[in-house]
């Protein structure tokens, strides 16, 4: 028997030094008013193994979305898993679906627009070329769910 996980974003952060890979991310305390969405996807978008993702505090920078997350896939049809996965979990977990869906068919770039949250599933070679984490590299990143390690 499988136990059930829920998915719940972090109730606490420890606030003194918040550090991923050597950069500043946000603490709790600061992304109070970001809408959770953004977390529940980050964790389907890693239980379908996503690479490189990246979520980003877009308040204060654009006024297109309060945040962006981005990732990519090996492939085209892992591209398509992880937004079938995200589309999923927000509807099922938070009542939330998208207001648009875009480059599902091809699977090189999927935008998934829930208004206050952009998801962003690249391939590869169209995350290097797009780089939109070099052109919002002014905005803050959010500390991402701790991602449990395969079992051996």
């Amino acid at each position: 028997m499988q136990a059930k996980v829920t998915r719940k974003p972090p109730v606490s952060v420890d606030t003194e030094a918040a550090v991923v890979l050597g950069e500043e991310v946000l603490v709790q305390e600061e992304t109070a008013d970001v809408s959770p969405t953004w977390f529940l996807a980050a964790q389907a978008a890693q239980d379908k193994q996503a690479v490189d993702l990246v979520a980003l505090d877009l308040r204060g920078v654009t006024t297109m979305a309060d945040t962006f997350l981005i990732c990519h896939g090996r492939n085209n049809r892992q591209n398509q898993a992880i937004a079938d996965e995200i589309e999923s979990v927000l509807k099922t977990e938070a009542g939330e679906r998208p207001v648009n869906i875009e480059g599902y068919q091809t699977g090189e770039w999927i935008l998934m627009d829930y208004g206050d949250l952009v998801v962003h599933v690249f391939s590869e070679k169209a995350r290097t070329y797009y780089d939109l984490d070099r052109l919002y590299r002014e905005a803050k990143k959010l500390e991402l769910p701790v991602d449990p390690q395969p079992p051996q």
